[in-house]
């Protein structure tokens, strides 16, 4: 082999990823309490949120009707 030639490495590519597998997504929270739907906020989807813990607000969650 020649000094230009560059040998491939199998199952990953030029970046490090492994071929076929899927990039990591990050998980959605199922819903967000009122406080952080309210504000826009990240909500982490525990029963008390982080948000309404560092606030100590109750952490209210309602179920919203499905968009069709």
């Amino acid at each position: 082999m020649s000094s230009t030639q560059v040998q491939a490495t199998s199952g990953s590519n030029s970046d490090g990823e492994r071929e076929g597998a899927k990039p990591k997504v990050p998980r959605r929270t199922p819903m967000a309490c009122q406080f952080c739907r309210g504000r826009k906020l990240k909500c982490d989807g525990r029963p008390t949120c982080a948000n309404c813990q560092r606030r100590s607000i109750p952490c209210i969650y309602v179920p919203v009707a499905a968009q069709k």
